[in-house]
């Protein structure tokens, strides 16, 4: 966690001082590689910390704190831009919070491994040859998480890239396009403050398998509507779905790995979940080229119903 905040410092500097895109694009990739590290260990930590009986709670406290923070970063930084200017002052606020990133993991933030010690001479979890291999394809369990969380991400990056443009193209305003585009991550990012919760109670399976049906047929169901409230009710309904998942997600893959495997499970998790990511912007965009926009949107559709299928045929019920 302290590498991955002190690569976040230089992050800021390359911006203010940026005179060509190759500066932003080095500052992106240090974003990337900083952000992998620390929200990582941050989840691997937490994880560590609650034990098996709060993980679902605690991954959706995580979950809601960071996408939260997204948005009211974006939103403070845009109001600095726009009352002193793009450059250089929303970005002393970057400086800001990498510094106290970095003092809060370096002094008050102390390593898990002891926890992970004693956890793992309790478990009858057996190891892996090949985490990454089992995790991806090879465990039942482990697997049909992944390619969910693949999934969920692919619909994601659909989401951002085609539902704005499918709002305009029915001629929707422009405040009523923000508050639909808005409605689903907002109602996602705060509804697992409880489905967090649910996932520790509740079967991970029939959790995963619900959530992903409902953001398949929300989705499916989107080319049909044009008027502004179905559209609303199915951003409703995609939100809650999501929220259903993502917490679990993790929680799911946590309590399935020995506690020594754990951290790579997740990590090769997150690879095909935020993969997940560039595939379905990149996949729906072309689909919506050779064909149209209502195609691609139930193209992804189906293939969301189609993860939960291999959730409902693959996992394990326990």
């Amino acid at each position: 966690m302290v590498i991955g905040w002190l690569l976040a410092l230089p992050i800021p500097f390359l911006l203010i001082w940026a005179y060509s895109w190759s500066w932003v694009i080095l500052a992106n990739m240090f974003l990337g590689i900083s952000q992998g590290i620390t929200w990582s260990s941050a989840v691997i930590m937490k994880i560590d910390l609650v034990g098996e009986r709060q993980r679902g709670l605690a991954m959706g406290f995580n979950e809601f704190a960071g996408y939260f923070s997204v948005g009211a970063m974006a939103w403070i930084s845009t109001w600095i831009a726009s009352e002193y200017g793009i450059k250089p002052y929303p970005f002393y606020l970057g400086i800001a919070i990498a510094t106290i990133g970095l003092l809060l993991s370096a002094i008050w933030v102390k390593d898990t491994t002891p926890f992970v010690k004693i956890e793992a001479q309790q478990s009858t979890f057996s190891h892996h040859q090949n985490i990454f291999w089992a995790t991806t394809l090879k465990d039942k369990n482990l697997s049909s998480i992944t390619q969910a969380g693949f999934v969920n991400n692919f619909n994601d990056g659909m989401m951002w890239g085609l539902f704005p443009i499918f709002l305009a193209k029915l001629f929707f305003e422009n405040s009523q396009i923000g508050f639909l585009v808005a409605l689903y991550p907002a109602v996602w990012g705060i509804a697992q403050l409880i489905t967090g919760r649910l996932a520790d109670l509740y079967s991970k399976k029939k959790m995963l398998f619900w959530g992903m049906l409902a953001q398949g047929i929300a989705i499916s169901a989107l080319p049909a509507f044009t008027a502004f409230t179905p559209i609303a009710i199915v951003a409703i309904l995609l939100g809650l779905g999501t929220a259903w998942v993502y917490p679990t997600f993790l929680a799911g893959v946590a309590s399935m790995a020995h506690p020594t495997q754990r951290a790579e499970s997740l990590g090769t998790f997150r690879f095909w979940r935020d993969m997940g990511y560039a595939v379905g912007a990149l996949l729906s965009g072309i689909i919506a080229d050779i064909w149209s926009i209502d195609w691609a949107i139930l193209s992804v559709g189906l293939i969301t119903i189609f993860s939960a299928l291999i959730i409902q045929i693959r996992m394990n019920a326990n």
